[in-house]
C-alpha cells in the first residue's frame, strides 16, 4: 500500500482527506493550520477528522528543519495538498518517492495562485473548476493530472462557487488516487501562457469604484459577499459594507443616490440596487429599513 502525508485546510482539505480515507490511503501524517482569531471559521476541521481516524498531525509549518527530517525519516510514497495555505519548499517535495501533488481551487492554468474562487467570480467568469497537478517550485505550475470544471451562475456568490469547486475536488481525487497507486495517472504539461496569475486579496481591497460599472461592482459584491470581508463604500464619513446588489438598466453620477426606494446608485455604466448593506457598528439590514430610519436623505456614496 502506498504511504501519503497529507497537508490540508478548509473544506476542500477537509473533503479530500475524508475521500482518501474512504478509499483506505495509508494517510500517516497530516499537516494543518491553527485557525485564525481574525478570520471567520465557517468550514470544517481538519485537525477533528485526524482526531477521529487517530492519524497524527501537526500545526506547525512543513517547511521547519524538524519537521523535513520528520518526513525524510517517513519517506513517504506521495505527498498531497489540499489548500494548505504555505508554500512547500523544493527539498521537501522531492521527499515525496512517487510524486508530490497540490488540489488548485480553479481550471488551470487559469486563475493560478491565491483566492482563485473569488478572483473568478469578482472577474465575471461563466466557469472555473479543480485541478490536480504535480508541484513545482513555481505556483501551480506543475503537470497537470486530472480537472473537472464547474459554471458560475450569474447570481453565484463565491461561497456558492467554493461549494462547488469543493464537490469537484472530491470528484477529482475519487477518480485519480487509484491512478497514482497503479501507476497510471497521466501527466499533462501546464501551459503557463494560456492561463494568468492572481495575487491574494486583502479586506480593503473591497474599496467599491463607483466609476466601475454596475456589473463590474456586483461581481465585486457577489465575490466577497459572506463569508468573505464584504465590499464597501462610505457614506457622510462611516463605512458601510454592501452585502448583497443587483445591476439594473439606467444612468446615474457615479456614487450618487438616483432613488430611495428601491435604493438605486449611479455607476460608470448602469445602476446599482443596493438590497443588504451594514453601516460600521451596526446590524446588517435592508436597503428598505436603512433608507427608513434615516432622518435626511441619503445624496451620495463615496
Amino acid at each position: 500500500m502506498s504511504s501519503v502525508v497529507v497537508c490540508a485546510y478548509h473544506n476542500v482539505g477537509y473533503r479530500c482527506l475524508e475521500e482518501l480515507l474512504r478509499q483506505g490511503a495509508d494517510v500517516r501524517l497530516i499537516f494543518t493550520h491553527e485557525d485564525s482569531p481574525t478570520e471567520e471559521i465557517w468550514f470544517e476541521s481538519v485537525r477533528e477528522l485526524a482526531e477521529r481516524h487517530k492519524i497524527p498531525y501537526l500545526t506547525t509549518d512543513i517547511n521547519e528543519p524538524a519537521n523535513v527530517e520528520r518526513l525524510r525519516e517517513m519517506a513517504p510514497d506521495f505527498l498531497l495538498s489540499f489548500y494548505y495555505r504555505n508554500m512547500i519548499k523544493p527539498q521537501v517535495l522531492e521527499l515525496a518517492r512517487r510524486g508530490a501533488l497540490n488540489l488548485h481551487g480553479s481550471y488551470l492554468p487559469r486563475y493560478r495562485g491565491r483566492v482563485p474562487v473569488n478572483w473568478a467570480v469578482i472577474n465575471g467568469e461563466a466557469e472555473t473548476g479543480a485541478t490536480l497537478h504535480y508541484m513545482v517550485e513555481k505556483p501551480d505550475a506543475g503537470d497537470i493530472v486530472d480537472r473537472e470544471k464547474v459554471a458560475i451562475a450569474f447570481t453565484d456568490t463565491a461561497f456558492d462557487v467554493f461549494n462547488k469547486v469543493t464537490d469537484a475536488a472530491v470528484t477529482v481525487i475519487g477518480r485519480t488516487w487509484p491512478k497514482l497507486v497503479d501507476g497510471t495517472a497521466p501527466r499533462i504539461p501546464m501551459d503557463l501562457k494560456a492561463g494568468n496569475y492572481c495575487g491574494g486579496r486583502k479586506p480593503a481591497d473591497g474599496l467599491i469604484d463607483w466609476t466601475r460599472s454596475a456589473v463590474q461592482i456586483y461581481n465585486l459584491i457577489r465575490g466577497v459577499t459572506h463569508p468573505y470581508p464584504g465590499a464597501f463604500t462610505h457614506l457622510e464619513g462611516r463605512k458601510v459594507i454592501v452585502w448583497q446588489a443587483w445591476p439594473v438598466e439606467g444612468a446615474g453620477e457615479p456614487g450618487r443616490v438616483v432613488s430611495a426606494n428601491p435604493l438605486l446608485v449611479g455607476t460608470g455604466e448602469g445602476l446599482l440596487e443596493i438590497r443588504s448593506l451594514q453601516v460600521e457598528g451596526e446590524e446588517e439590514s435592508s436597503a428598505v429599513a436603512f433608507v427608513g430610519k434615516r432622518t435626511v436623505a441619503i445624496e451620495c456614496f463615496q
